[in-house]
């Protein structure tokens, strides 16, 4: 019976893995479709920001990085205020871009 839940353990671990997000992956994805308004490094582009009347959150920010990794891929595929959907991201895509989201971390 351990040996089963040992294997059935490791398996789900390594399944776990397979699917886990690319932040490298996520940074290249960010690059060609995010950096344009958010930035190089997640600081918000001033132009952007001012010829669209909005706040652009910094995605290093307390506010962005309590999002849950579900809640960033959302804004992602599903836009948020003025924000539109990146329809150029989705599926795994939208998981590695919240994955280097992350890595801005203040």
């Amino acid at each position: 019976m351990k040996n089963i839940l040992s294997i059935a353990i490791l398996a789900g671990i390594s399944a776990a893995s397979l699917v886990a997000a690319d932040a490298t992956n996520g940074k290249a994805v960010y690059d060609r479709s995010c950096k344009a308004c958010h930035g190089v490094d997640g600081t918000a582009n001033p132009a952007i920001a001012k010829a669209m009347k909005v706040e652009i959150p910094d995605l290093k920010s307390q506010e962005v990085q309590a999002l849950s990794d579900a809640e960033i891929k959302n804004v992602i595929v599903s836009g948020k205020g003025k924000m539109r959907p990146i329809k150029a991201v989705s599926g795994s895509d939208a998981g590695d871009v919240a994955a280097y989201v992350r890595t801005l971390k203040k």
